[in-house]
């Protein structure tokens, strides 16, 4: 079943899961801030969207500019920190089997459903 990292409370994530609602696709829609991901679970969406653990943080954030910004981090570091701080992930995320798009623009959700 197809799933979306939601954050209602993002613009691009609210027209994301607008996008999905018009399709015939089933989907399950994961608010990831109330349900915090796993390292594992971050790890298996990087694999899917096959980018590196960087190019999924909110470098924006607060959190990311007081406590990572600048500082010598391996992978695993920035996986911790966005198990950690939720905030720090891009959104929305859509998981389609083995594959996922961060969905900016939304339209570019469409490539793989």
């Amino acid at each position: 079943m197809i799933q979306i990292l939601h954050n209602p409370r993002c613009r691009k994530s609210r027209e994301g899961l607008q996008l999905l609602e018009a399709t015939n696709n089933e989907f399950e829609v994961i608010k990831y801030l109330d349900h915090p991901l796993t390292v594992l679970e971050l790890k298996s969406i990087i694999s899917k969207l096959e980018i590196s653990p960087l190019d999924l943080v909110r470098k924006n954030e607060a959190i990311w500019k007081s406590d990572y910004k600048g500082k010598n981090l391996s992978d695993e570091d920035i996986i911790t920190a966005m198990a950690k701080h939720p905030k720090l992930i891009e959104r929305p995320i859509v998981i389609n089997k083995d594959k996922a798009i961060v969905g900016r623009p939304a339209e570019a959700i469409n490539t793989i459903l």
